[in-house]
């Protein structure tokens, strides 16, 4: 083990990291964690506007109505049944479905960001299981496999049209990633930032630049993510950062979950809240952009209800009640306050397509339910739109219609001549005019 952990820091420590002195980019991004729209789809389930109109294509009604310029997925390696009753809990992104996703997302002139959770089932900080059938692996043989599987998955996306224009290595991984016991678990305590270098770390850091050396291989100009959701915590994120740039661990964009229920308010005295997270990562890390890359609020008090909150939670219900009007709420504070700031150049709703589907209940035919989590950006009775999800786009900077508007943007995102961004990727667009950095372009 001392003999593959030291190659393993050889390894990282050897590579050049490609977004050391960057610049933060302005161009933003808003959008959607999609990853189950397919599986709703699948069983008809309406989508409407708030006024009650049908929603033929939410993929491209969220780029030509709702401004959406990116939509992110999620990657299971071999989604497996967990529950005891043999059903699913929307464990079935697998590459097949989330590559003709990912085109989908492409063809519409969206970015499309592509979430590796390196597990077969839902992982988070406090799961990060290593698939089933990387367990019999030695340490050599998964450092390797992280690179291989992670290459395969994108040359297989390439190849489709659906090239990923952001990707996460891992999913909330807070403390790190592919656990065999606690011992694997790094936390940033360990201060590798100081020089006295934990196996965990060690471990870890490897993973990620195997992740990113594919990533850099297949998708060179794709951006990288590393995600945690410690977000109500300022000094665990930026230790937590630091420990990454000691390693030097190869990304482009830090990126956080924000859920008001768990991480407290926008601004507070406290210092605990999403305020004090921004300024003193930005702070510590001035070149890197920052993305929400995941956030939610309820649409009702399921499973909260005013008299259970749950035990460590902030309860917000008196700022925005949990309802379609305070979701929208909450959303119109959220994009008012990082309107402030400029280096936070993405947000993302996480599951805005939860809806109903005909039952209450799980069953092995219907894998999505109705009132799962509640946080969904549709009734899940009438089918129509929370106004919440108009709420949004007002996260991209204003900018009037037509070709003026976009004649002396030098963004890099392609233009249509009414002003709509239609994507970074040349080789996805349809035929037509365009507008990219100034010049006109006809495809």
């Amino acid at each position: 083990m001392k003999k593959i952990l030291s190659l393993l820091l050889i390894a990282f420590t050897a590579l050049t990291v490609q977004a050391q002195d960057q610049t933060y980019s302005t161009s933003r991004f808003v959008g959607g964690d999609i990853s189950l729209l397919p599986s709703y789809e699948q069983y008809d389930t309406p989508y409407k506007t708030n006024s009650g109109a049908t929603i033929n294509n939410l993929v491209t009604y969220a780029a030509n109505t709702l401004h959406w310029n990116s939509c992110r997925v999620r990657l299971f390696v071999n989604p497996v049944i967990t529950n005891a009753d043999g059903t699913k809990q929307g464990e079935v992104q697998d590459l097949a479905y989330v590559t003709a996703l990912g085109r989908r997302i492409k063809d519409a002139g969206m970015a499309f960001m592509l979430d590796f959770h390196y597990s077969d089932t839902w992982a988070d900080p406090v799961k990060q299981f290593i698939p089933r059938a990387w367990e019999s692996l030695s340490e050599q043989e998964l450092y390797d496999t992280m690179y291989t599987y992670t290459k395969e998955c994108l040359e297989t996306l390439v190849a489709a049209g659906a090239t990923p224009d952001f990707v996460q290595i891992g999913n909330e991984i807070s403390y790190g990633m592919l656990w065999r016991d606690n011992s694997d678990k790094a936390y940033p305590t360990s201060k590798f930032y100081n020089g006295t270098a934990d196996p965990a770390w060690t471990r870890f850091a490897g993973f990620l630049n195997q992740g990113a050396r594919a990533v850099r291989e297949v998708c060179p100009d794709a951006k990288i993510i590393i995600h945690i959701e410690r977000t109500a915590k300022w000094n665990y994120c930026t230790d937590y950062f630091r420990n990454i740039a000691a390693g030097n661990v190869d990304y482009d964009i830090i990126g956080l979950s924000y859920y008001p229920f768990w991480h407290g308010w926008m601004n507070s005295a406290d210092g605990t809240q999403l305020k004090t997270t921004l300024e003193a990562l930005h702070n510590y890390f001035p070149n890197r952009n920052i993305q929400i890359v995941e956030t939610a609020y309820y649409n009702n008090y399921f499973p909260f209800t005013k008299n259970a909150v749950p035990s460590g939670s902030y309860y917000t219900a008196d700022t925005w009640p949990a309802s379609g009007t305070g979701q929208k709420a909450y959303l119109d504070d959220l994009v008012t306050f990082l309107a402030d700031y400029d280096y936070v150049n993405g947000l993302y709703y996480w599951f805005p397509e939860e809806n109903g589907c005909g039952g209450a209940t799980w069953s092995a035919s219907k894998i999505v339910i109705t009132n799962w989590i509640n946080r969904g950006l549709f009734d899940p009775n009438s089918h129509r739109a929370y106004a919440g999800l108009n709420s949004l786009g007002a996260f991209l900077p204003a900018m009037p219609s037509g070709l003026e508007a976009v004649q002396t943007r030098q963004d890099g995102i392609y233009y249509s001549v009414t002003g709509l961004p239609m994507g970074t990727d040349y080789e996805t667009l349809p035929a037509g005019l365009y507008i990219f950095n100034g010049t006109k372009i006809l495809k």
